[in-house]
């Protein structure tokens, strides 16, 4: 930089170029991560989705770089022009996406990565373009290596800001097409302030104001409707009438009401419906709870919806459960909300619970250290093990951790999707279990919202049928339950290897089975 010019004397186009550039990083990225949250939200296998849209987005970011070359007159109208368009079609991209979340897979992915690779390619046209503004009006005050760096510090900057602002403000106060929305605007607010400060260099002024306007106004359009729009498309997308949509720092949350019932989605997925989730939950906590004859402790780890804690509760011998879930939206809704506290029986309120919202496997570490004690039965009612983060949940590690906090005499069982149409994933939740050092006893039972279900005990004692089971009951049955550890062929046990935090091979045999039922 040439210091003959004070730097208290700044210049505010230069102010205005470096910001832009803050602006600019801190708009792409957010395209970006919304991209990515939307396709782990409708297509499962975050890490996958994530992976290939940054893959996307970066090389697109280099074509761009590269097509900036050809860009060599009327530098401020090509930027201007590229801001309103980055701007338009990144700040209205999460709600084409869920405004399109009905397309077929092949249809839905075509859309997604073509929004990507055009929205990557202008967001790689921008810094190039500044740079090179900033060089033409202001060389005296940089050299090349100075300009690089500043320019470069505050894209930085502005990438860093968000990636720490998206998943802890923006997502769970703002929701997706909001946020989109919002940072759509500020490239427009960028494109506005180019326009004043280069007014004199711009041809057909007029028509850039037009433009300027007309984006700014379809994007407080999708601000001010964000949540009809949200609305709008998840009616499409699910059968019945949407009553709760929430996107958390963790899952998108959709809980709906019909004819049939109540069903709750998360990210998309069917958790339970209430025509039949007492099968899924009764085949899930009795079995378990009875074998130990008189369980006082008991921990449930996932579940947040407390119909497992519904059903602990039924056993009078029960003294305390502390009801381990990640996601606050989760226990709260469920707690406070009266047509789901009646489904679980207000089980949230019981004064024998205690509801911690953390990372299970986090909290069973703290818990081991603490030396906190055991649980005479561990229920464990997490998702399906789509992606990384839940797979970590079924991996010899996990199960190790859980064993620490088992009471000798006692029981966990693990909900373990569907025998018959992840078959090879079943048996391999068996082998890690066993891997860990526990005796394992799979079951199933017929739930008509999933299909065959399966679960699996496990304990350092030999499983013993009950003899009795809690009164009022509508599905199991002491005479019904020796049915349920039978297997036919087509669900009879296969070889498979452990689930470890280092192979994490469950969650690939999960996505290629139930792919081939989804595909």
């Amino acid at each position: 930089m040439n210091t003959t010019e004070p730097a208290a004397r700044i210049r505010p186009a230069e102010v205005a170029l470096l910001a832009s550039v803050f602006v600019v990083a801190a708009c792409g990225l957010v395209y970006e991560l919304a991209a990515g949250a939307l396709a782990s939200y409708l297509l499962g296998d975050s890490v996958l989705q994530f992976s290939t849209i940054i893959g996307a987005y970066l090389f697109a970011m280099g074509i761009g770089s590269w097509l900036s070359r050809y860009f060599e007159r009327q530098l401020v109208a090509h930027f201007l022009r590229i801001e309103l368009l980055v701007g338009l079609i990144g700040g209205l991209m999460p709600a084409a996406l869920f405004a399109l979340q009905t397309l077929p897979t092949a249809g839905f992915r075509f859309v997604l990565y073509s929004l990507v690779l055009l929205v990557g390619t202008l967001v790689g046209l921008e810094i190039p373009l500044v740079m090179r503004i900033l060089k033409r009006h202001f060389s005296e005050r940089y050299a090349l290596k100075d300009l690089v760096s500043q320019v470069l510090t505050f894209d930085y900057l502005g990438a860093l800001a968000v990636a720490v602002a998206f998943p802890l403000l923006l997502v769970p106060h703002l929701g997706l097409v909001r946020t989109g929305a919002f940072f759509g605007l500020l490239n427009a607010a960028v494109a506005v302030w180019a326009l004043w400060l280069f007014r004199g260099e711009l041809r057909e002024l007029w028509s850039h104001v037009v433009a300027c306007v007309g984006v700014i106004a379809a994007l407080l359009g999708a601000m001010a409707y964000a949540d009809e729009i949200s609305t709008w498309a998840e009616d499409r997308f699910y059968a019945d009438r949407i009553v709760y949509s929430e996107t958390s720092r963790y899952q998108r949350v959709v809980v709906t009401s019909g004819r049939a019932g109540v069903r709750l989605y998360l990210n998309g997925n069917l958790q339970f419906h209430s025509r039949d989730e007492y099968r899924y939950h009764e085949a899930l906590v009795h079995p378990a709870m009875a074998a130990h004859g008189a369980p006082k402790r008991v921990l449930v780890l996932g579940g947040g919806d407390g119909m497992a804690v519904r059903e602990v509760l039924k056993h009078p011998s029960v003294e305390a459960v502390t009801l381990v879930e990640l996601d606050p939206h989760m226990t709260t809704l469920f707690a406070e909300q009266p047509m789901l506290r009646e489904l679980n029986g207000d089980a949230l309120r019981s004064p024998k619970l205690t509801v911690v919202n953390a990372d299970a496997f986090a909290w069973l570490e703290q818990e081991k250290e603490k030396s906190a004690g055991t649980f005479d039965v561990i229920v464990v009612d997490f998702p399906d093990p789509t992606n990384f983060s839940l797979g970590k949940l079924y991996t010899t590690s996990f199960y190790t951790l859980l064993d620490a906090h088992l009471a000798a005499s006692g029981y966990a069982v693990v909900q373990t999707t569907s025998p018959l149409i992840a078959r090879k994933s079943y048996w391999t939740v068996a082998t890690t279990l066993e891997a860990a050092g526990l005796t394992t006893t799979p079951y199933h039972a017929h739930v008509p919202s999933f299909g065959e279900w399966g679960f699996i005990l496990a304990s350092r004692r030999p499983f013993r049928l009950p003899t009795a089971l809690p009164s009022g009951l509508r599905f199991l049955t002491v005479e019904g339950l020796p049915g349920l550890l039978q297997f036919p062929p087509d669900m009879a046990r296969v070889p498979a290897e452990p689930n470890r935090l280092s192979n994490q091979v469950l969650v690939q045999t999960f996505e290629q089975e139930w792919g081939r039922v989804h595909p």
